[in-house]
């Protein structure tokens, strides 16, 4: 890489792009990048970074950048087809960091949910320990200055992560996603299988996964989880409205007490396997402790607000399991209050494949409100209906219009959860509006 060079991100508001931009702008390279007007929470840190951000357009494209596209954009994007008229070089993404990882320790945290969270917990946990630069997919990038770390998330879609060489890995779970791509979960198995035969040193993998057990890898793995055939096993757990605190086997042998601040049975998984990442590299275990304890969590994850006397919680949520897991969490930290599900299923593809999951999944909650589907630009919208997913569930759905959110009014003292990986903020902050311009109930 050259410190003269100007790098051009196609699509820099993305989860992935702007994280590497910022990434990279912090380790001292000119950074710049073009998107669409609208605004995406990610561009938060790139708009406080002060990195230039442009309307796509393809005079923004110069000779002597090199240019940095998102996988979302295809080859026939103005931007990407003036840079190679301009004979300017173009690297997908995935590529970019596939040769950038090689210069670090590199862990790549992948598996079909999680990936995000877990990311931003290893991140957190090993920046207060070691030199660590991390890339985690909810926007958030960090360069630090001779690093000996690379921490980023991986992700499976469209088997980009293959890409990858990494020296260690952490998967978390393997489940049937991304339909549009993947024919079936043995489809889906495979791509992490290829991974994981690309891997250095070592991966770490949930055992509770039966199909995790079956991976085959040239290097060894270990397994963490709650079963008792883990070699990193969580015991004796305990789970209250502050958190989760739990003890470590190791192979049997007593290892240590943990506590962490964060809700649900996923979240206990998520700091086992950065405890047994730490544990192999012989970091101090005590400063791992006291790091879990302070983790904050990661963008658009269980992230809370308090309006009047409701809790609105953020989530990206958009796969049946992650539902499940979102609803665990909320019962947890909110044992005694009422439990609203509000969701936008995510591509049609993806609502067609899993709708009886998705209508099982979501009458753990109270109450179900549903947002019209999302539909993703590499799609074709499908026959499938929101009304569909609402005969799937039992308890009965409410259908939401971004203009009329008031059927939400009518539940007081609750938690009200927004789930969805497209546009579902924009009926959150519908509500939200909806809530501040209520009479105060205690009048």
């Amino acid at each position: 890489m050259n410190q003269d060079t100007l790098y051009h991100f196609v699509g820099i508001k993305g989860s992935g792009m702007s994280a590497l931009a910022l990434l990279l702008h912090d380790k001292g390279y000119k950074v710049q990048g073009s998107d669409i007007k609208k605004y995406f929470f990610t561009q938060q840190n790139l708009e406080e970074e002060q990195i230039p951000m442009l309307i796509f357009d393809k005079d923004n494209i110069k000779p002597k950048m090199t240019v940095i596209a998102g996988n979302a954009f295809p080859d026939s994007h103005e931007e990407i087809v003036r840079a190679k008229e301009l004979g300017v070089p173009v690297l997908r993404y995935h590529d970019f960091l596939g040769e950038f990882m090689n210069d670090y320790t590199s862990i790549a945290i992948t598996g079909s949910h999680g990936k995000t969270s877990t990311t931003g917990l290893l991140s957190h946990v090993m920046s207060g320990i070691e030199k660590t630069s991390y890339l985690i997919g909810d926007g958030t990038g960090k360069g630090i200055q001779n690093a000996d770390f690379f921490v980023l998330e991986a992700c499976e879609y469209r088997r980009h992560f293959l890409a990858y060489h990494p020296d260690y890995a952490i998967i978390t779970n393997v489940d049937f996603d991304h339909p549009d791509y993947f024919s079936d979960i043995d489809d889906v198995f495979s791509a992490f299988e290829q991974l994981s035969k690309q891997v250095k040193k070592g991966i770490f993998a949930c055992g509770d996964d039966s199909r995790l057990r079956e991976l085959a890898a040239p290097v060894p793995v270990i397994y963490y989880g709650f079963s008792e055939f883990n070699d990193f096993r969580a015991k004796n757990v305990t789970r209250s409205e502050e958190g989760s605190s739990f003890d470590v086997y190791v192979r049997g042998e007593f290892f240590g007490h943990f506590t962490i601040p964060t809700f649900g049975k996923h979240t206990i998984l998520n700091a086992l396997s950065v405890i047994a990442f730490c544990h192999y590299e012989n970091l101090d275990m005590e400063k791992v402790q006291d790091r879990l304890l302070t983790f904050k969590g990661v963008k658009r994850r269980f992230t809370e607000k308090s309006i009047e006397d409701v809790i609105i919680i953020d989530d990206y949520a958009h796969h049946p399991a992650e539902i499940r897991a979102t609803l665990d969490s909320a019962r947890q930290k909110y044992p005694h209050k009422e439990i609203i599900a509000v969701f936008q299923p995510h591509t049609f593809t993806r609502t067609v494949a899993l709708l009886s999951e998705f209508g099982e999944a979501l009458n753990l909650a109270d109450s179900i409100f549903l947002c019209d589907i999302f539909s993703s630009a590499r799609e074709e919208k499908g026959e499938v209906t929101i009304q569909n997913l609402a005969e799937k569930i039992s308890k009965g759905a409410t259908i939401l219009l971004e203009d009329n959110v008031s059927p939400l009014l009518k539940h007081h003292d609750s938690v009200v959860i927004f789930m969805g990986a497209g546009d579902v903020q924009k009926f959150e902050q519908a509500y939200e509006k909806l809530l501040s311009q209520t009479t105060p109930r205690n009048n």
